[in-house]
């Protein structure tokens, strides 16, 4: 039998650690079943590369944004960059950006006004946001909330608290689990929670491995661990997890009805 279809919604194609055999990368995970994925921006030289990648590349897609440990770029000038790349078709979403209050590796202030300034941009050209949250959560649920009815986001590799699982649930945004959720046991519960139309799933390759392939370089190819573990937390099929994350997906991406 061959092997389901899968989405990774979140990963790095561009990174450095995939430019010797980011070509062999790509073809093992489309025998795994890895057919779909998002390769995401953390700035505006990340994006050009992203979209020059998904032009080559049947079945990939882009993102443009300013990563928040990139925030102290935020200018002006960066965020029209930003909107231009936007326009190119291959781009289906804004970011990744948000806020890292764990590692500050640039100042809080930037931080917050580089994620306001994505959401008020993603507000304007109506794209989904994918979101970075780590030791922030009060507030990005702050930020979120004030755009709540304009904006659509994912809160990507999830390992937030309830209160911000709960602020996107309330504001039916979406919920993405990386390999974290294969050997973290806080994100059991918030794993089995959200909602069957608001379930993403990704790689965040070359980073967050999942058991059983810690230690090792991530790859789009391993997002078969993190969809067999969801679908035994769910107490599904590993077939029907990957069907509602691939919708899921192709929804939030608006690949189904492009602009």
């Amino acid at each position: 039998m061959s092997a389901p279809l899968l989405f990774d919604s979140h990963l790095h194609l561009t990174a450095e650690r995939f430019d010797e055999d980011r070509e062999e990368v790509l073809t093992r995970a489309r025998t795994a079943g890895v057919q779909e994925m998002v390769t995401i921006a953390s700035n505006p030289d990340d994006a050009v590369a992203a979209i020059a990648l998904a032009r080559r590349e049947v079945g990939v897609w882009a993102t443009a944004g300013l990563h928040p440990h990139d925030a102290e770029r935020v200018s002006d000038e960066t965020l029209l960059k930003i909107e231009s790349l936007a326009a190119s078709p291959e781009v289906v979403a804004l970011g990744e950006t948000g806020l890292d209050y764990h590692y500050d590796h640039a100042p809080r202030d930037l931080q917050l006004e580089n994620f306001r300034r994505h959401l008020e941009l993603a507000e304007r050209l109506s794209l989904p946001i994918v979101v970075h949250s780590r030791s922030a959560e009060a507030d990005t649920v702050r930020l979120i909330a004030e755009r709540a009815e304009r904006v659509t986001g994912v809160l990507h590799c999830f390992a937030g608290g309830e209160r911000l699982l709960q602020t996107a649930l309330d504001l039916n945004w979406f919920v993405s689990f990386s390999g974290l959720v294969t050997f973290v046991d806080e994100l059991t519960g918030p794993a089995r929670r959200v909602p069957d139309d608001r379930l993403l799933i990704e790689t965040d390759a070359p980073y967050l491995s999942p058991a059983p392939k810690r230690g090792r370089r991530n790859e789009p190819e391993f997002l078969t661990h993190t969809c067999a573990r969801i679908a035994e937390l769910r107490g599904v099929a590993v077939e029907e997890l990957a069907a509602t994350t691939r919708a899921n997906a192709r929804s939030f991406y608006q690949l189904d009805h492009p602009r």
